[in-house]
């Protein structure tokens, strides 16, 4: 696995169009995924709900002056490309979403609201820092597994996570997998690919759009299990809109199909999983020369 030295970049990216409706958020979810033209699949993915609940089991008192039920939830959304080949790559995928899932069943606090104005920039960063955490024991804990296993010496993997709760969308990455966000009809890509092409455009030694069909974009400057001691991830944050739908994919889906072919799907598609479909065909009809897997959420706000 080659992960070539890069600048680090900002802790938090921008994130367009970060301002928050009101009202209540329905995620409609769906995902796919399709070995492609390769033996085995090395992508994992994952989605989980997430929430708490307050049910009455007996009062004297009203339900209108004591609701008999209350619940708040959140999504959990997570793409995974395995690195390494020979079995290392489908060991590595498994472990992030297996571990990611576990640190967020083991955490002591669940961030499900965040619209006290008193306390939501606090929650926001605590939340912020927490998932940065997250990622860096994963880190460790693939490394860990290199170490013991000579078979998985060259194992790591790239890492897209999304987590909303109510009208907050928080976004993790390492790698290039990606997450876009299409809103009232413009394809927003959220993620910064970590790529040694990308890191040519970023210096401005390459044209941004000559990246994807570079040689080199190929090439990661970052992933979880890289031979470094410390993991830099990205994390953004933003609002949703009603009516968004956000895609998370791996390369598999964007090595053949541009930003132009992913919105048109995603604004044709009729539902979630309609979209997943449309997509997985898009990546076979052109081969498929790697493995690809899709996850599409899409959000009503009343």
């Amino acid at each position: 696995m080659s992960v070539p030295s890069e600048p680090a970049a900002p802790a938090h990216a921008p994130f367009p169009d970060d301002a928050l409706p009101s009202g209540r958020v329905h995620a409609e979810v769906a995902a796919r995924t399709h070995s492609g033209s390769r033996p085995n699949n090395e992508d994992a993915y994952g989605i989980y709900r997430i929430g708490r609940f307050l049910e009455r089991v007996s009062s004297n008192v009203s339900t209108d002056a004591a609701p008999g039920r209350y619940e708040d939830s959140g999504n959990l959304l997570v793409v995974a490309d395995g690195l390494g080949g020979a079995g290392g790559g489908e060991v590595a995928s498994a472990t992030a979403l297996r571990s990611i899932v576990d640190m967020v069943l083991r955490s002591p606090k669940w961030a499900l609201k965040l619209d006290d104005p008193e306390t939501r920039d606090a929650e926001i960063e605590s939340l912020m820092t927490r998932s940065r955490g997250y990622l860096q024991r994963m880190h460790a804990l693939i490394r860990e597994q290199q170490a013991s296993d000579p078979r998985l010496a060259q194992m790591g993997t790239t890492l897209t996570a999304a987590y909303t709760v109510g009208l907050d969308l928080f976004v993790l990455h390492v790698g290039d997998s990606r997450a876009y966000v299409l809103r009232r009809g413009r394809l927003h890509r959220i993620t910064h690919g970590h790529t040694l092409a990308q890191q040519y455009a970023d210096h401005g030694v390459l044209p941004q759009a000559a990246v994807d069909a570079h040689p080199l974009a190929h090439v990661l400057t970052r992933a979880v299990g890289a031979p470094v001691d410390t993991l830099e991830v990205d994390t953004h944050h933003g609002g949703i809109e009603h009516e968004d739908r956000l895609l998370l994919c791996s390369d598999g889906l964007t090595k053949i199909a541009n930003d132009d072919e992913i919105a048109g799907v995603l604004h044709g598609a009729q539902g979630s999983d309609a979209a997943c479909a449309a997509l997985i065909d898009l990546a076979l009809a052109r081969g498929a020369p790697d493995n690809v897997t899709v996850v599409v959420a899409t959000f009503s706000v009343s």
